[in-house]
C-alpha cells in the first residue's frame, strides 16, 4: 500500500498570517486536529494542531479578558514539519516513523507542494486493510522453520480447501528457529483447516483447539 491510496486527499489549511481563532474555528467546523501551515503555491510553511492552539488560547474561564490572544497569527504557534511523506512512499515504512518519532501527523508533499496529509486514522485504516479484518474470515497463526521457503509449503496446504487468503503476514517468535504466519482466510469455521495443518506436521498457535496437542 503507498502513501497515495491512503493519505487525506482535501486537506485543509491554513496561511501564516491567519490568526488563531480562525485555526480553532477551522478545526471546530471540518472535525480535524492538524492544519498544515501552506502559502498560496501550496508550499509547505509549518504545521499547527490542535495542541498548539490549545496552548495558545486563553482558558475558557478568561477568554472575555484576553480576546487579543485569538487574534495573533498561527506562523507564531505552528511548528517546523520535521517529517514529510512522499506519494509513492509505503505504508509500512510510514508507520515505522509514527512509532518511532511518536508522532501523530505526516504532510505529504509532491514538488514541495502540498497534496495531503496522513494521521493516525489513516495509518490505523491501512493496518486493518493490511491485516484483511475488515472482511469476513478467521484468524490462523502457524509456527513454521524459520527458514527459507515455509511461507509456500504452508500455503500449499491451506490450497487443499480453496480457501480465500486476504492477508498473510509474518512474524518472530520467541523461539528464535521458527516464525509465525499469520493468515486471513476466509472461512468462519476453520476446525477443518486447522485439523489438517495438525495432521501435517504444523503447529497452530491460534486458535487453540480443545483436546489438541497441536502437534507436540
Amino acid at each position: 500500500m503507498i502513501v497515495q491510496n491512503m493519505m487525506q486527499k482535501n486537506t485543509v489549511t491554513i496561511h501564516a498570517e491567519e490568526t488563531i481563532g480562525t485555526a480553532l474555528k477551522l478545526m471546530l467546523e471540518k472535525d480535524v486536529r492538524y492544519l498544515p501551515v501552506v502559502d498560496d503555491s501550496r508550499n509547505l510553511l509549518g504545521l499547527v494542531t490542535d495542541r498548539e492552539v490549545k496552548d495558545a488560547s486563553p482558558s475558557i474561564f478568561h477568554q472575555n479578558e484576553h480576546p487579543e490572544d485569538f487574534q495573533k497569527p498561527v506562523s507564531k504557534i505552528m511548528k517546523d514539519a520535521v517529517f514529510t511523506a512522499h506519494p509513492l512512499d509505503i505504508a509500512e515504512e510510514l508507520s515505522t516513523i509514527f512509532y518511532e518519532h511518536n508522532i501523530s501527523c505526516i504532510p505529504v508533499l509532491e514538488d514541495n507542494k502540498l497534496v495531503g496529509l496522513v494521521t493516525e486514522r489513516e495509518m490505523l485504516h491501512a493496518f486493518i486493510q493490511l491485516t484483511g479484518t475488515h472482511q469476513p474470515g478467521s484468524h490462523l497463526e502457524v509456527a513454521v522453520p524459520n527458514e527459507a521457503g515455509q511461507l509456500a509449503k504452508v500455503a500449499s496446504v491451506l490450497k487443499d480447501f480453496h480457501l480465500n487468503i486476504s492477508s498473510v503476514l509474518v512474524y518472530p517468535s520467541h523461539d528464535e528457529k521458527e516464525k509465525i504466519v499469520v493468515f486471513r482466510v476466509g472461512t468462519m469455521n476453520p476446525l477443518p483447516v486447522i485439523e489438517h495443518l495438525i495432521d501435517h506436521g504444523y503447529e497452530v498457535k491460534w486458535p487453540p483447539v480443545p483436546g489438541e496437542n497441536n502437534g507436540k
